[in-house]
């Protein structure tokens, strides 16, 4: 990490450790509840995005700068330049699960399969509730053609996250390919 850069992420951190946390898992908890007992895809989409949005700004100002800037520069494929900042990120706070997710999506998109696998299982240990990293690792997966592990990681997003679009539909072809029945 640049040392000007850490610098300065530090000092802008300063005001944010006051934020209280509690009320982050407290709206984090009512959301995920919520998400769980949608009654269908139109309420649970803004739900999703919510939470998302949670995940992504749960940091100080300092990390949620540098996941912004992950994020445009995965949007102009600048791929290292995006896993050096969510590395940085995850330098400064290693418990915020989104900056592992996120940089589990760049390294993935930079040919690193074991390194994104490796990100997701951290991101999991801090938010076992991530339906996202859950998508990710069974994209991942049926990229791999390892059609279990992407059938068994979207049922724990269909467990999470019941009304997820489409979500039906591919668990049943992943049903499929993974365990050879009929759907």
């Amino acid at each position: 990490m640049r040392p000007a850069l850490i610098a300065y992420l530090l000092v802008a951190a300063v005001p944010a450790l006051a934020q209280p946390a509690s009320d982050r898992k407290a709206t984090l908890d009512r959301l995920l509840g919520a998400l769980k007992t949608a009654p269908n895809e139109e309420v649970a989409a803004p739900l999703e995005m919510q939470i998302k949005q949670i995940w992504l700004n749960s940091g100080t100002p300092a990390v949620t700068l540098l996941m912004s800037r992950g994020l445009r520069e995965m949007k102009a494929d600048a791929t290292n330049d995006a896993i050096e900042d969510f590395s940085d990120a995850i330098a400064l706070d290693p418990n915020l699960a989104e900056a592992y997710h996120q940089r589990a999506i760049a390294r993935y998109a930079a040919g690193d399969s074991q390194g994104a696998i490796a990100d997701i299982q951290a991101a999991l240990q801090y938010e076992p509730r991530s339906f996202a990293a859950f998508q990710t690792l069974s994209r991942i997966a049926e990229a791999q053609k390892n059609w279990k592990g992407a059938y068994e990681a979207w049922q724990k997003v269909m467990e999470l996250d019941p009304k997820t679009p489409g979500g039906d539909q591919r668990l049943k072809e992943l049903k499929r390919r993974a365990l050879g029945e009929e759907t």
